[in-house]
């Protein structure tokens, strides 16, 4: 997995989704083959109660990980489930003609299991507005980090930078720091904190 993508799931994941890295789509290719046609860098999904409010508890009582400091940053929708398909630069921001594609993105939003969605308006949705709402209410958003401004014209989308993502990540380590210094992470953005 490339550095950006860790650190951007890293970030997602402390604000409260479950993410998948490099989610791969693929197609038949002729006689029993099958091909690659691009990966999704970071597909997330994030539940309303995704961020629980700390609450008080004796010290000794087993807890997770603080997720209540949400980065306003993100604009999540605090009410409904969100997708976020991400796609992740370690140069200037953009989105790479496979993300853009309707046919893939069908494919992504397939992913939420519902076979009553209308995947031609939400696809359309999601290119011309960078978002997308469903009828059961769930958002579906692209999101592109980069670590500079984009080059050229990028599809309607949300931009965050890579600066901000590792800011983010820092101000979590300092203030919980207390408690990661215990832990034993496997997770490579954690390894570069």
């Amino acid at each position: 997995m490339d550095h950006a993508v860790a650190l951007v799931q890293a970030y997602l994941q402390l604000n409260g989704y479950f993410t998948s890295a490099e989610y791969p789509i693929i197609a038949a290719a002729g006689r029993n083959g099958f091909r690659t046609l691009t990966d999704i860098d970071v597909l997330a999904f994030r539940f309303p109660s995704g961020l629980p409010s700390p609450a008080s508890s004796p010290k000794r009582a087993p807890r997770a990980l603080d997720m209540s400091d949400v980065d306003p940053g993100l604009g999540i929708p605090p009410d409904s489930i969100d997708m976020v398909i991400g796609e992740v630069k370690e140069g200037r921001v953009g989105i790479n003609s496979g993300a853009r594609n309707p046919e893939i993105l069908k494919t992504v939003i397939s992913r939420l299991g519902d076979s009553t969605i209308d995947s031609d308006a939400v696809v359309a949705d999601l290119l011309e507005h960078g978002s997308a709402t469903l009828p059961s209410g769930f958002a579906i958003r692209l999101i592109a980090f980069g670590s500079f401004p984009p080059g050229a014209p990028v599809p309607p989308c949300r931009i965050i930078s890579l600066g901000h993502v590792l800011d983010f990540l820092q101000r979590y380590v300092r203030k919980h720091w207390s408690m990661l210094r215990h832990l034993q992470f496997k997770d490579p953005a954690f390894g570069f904190l």
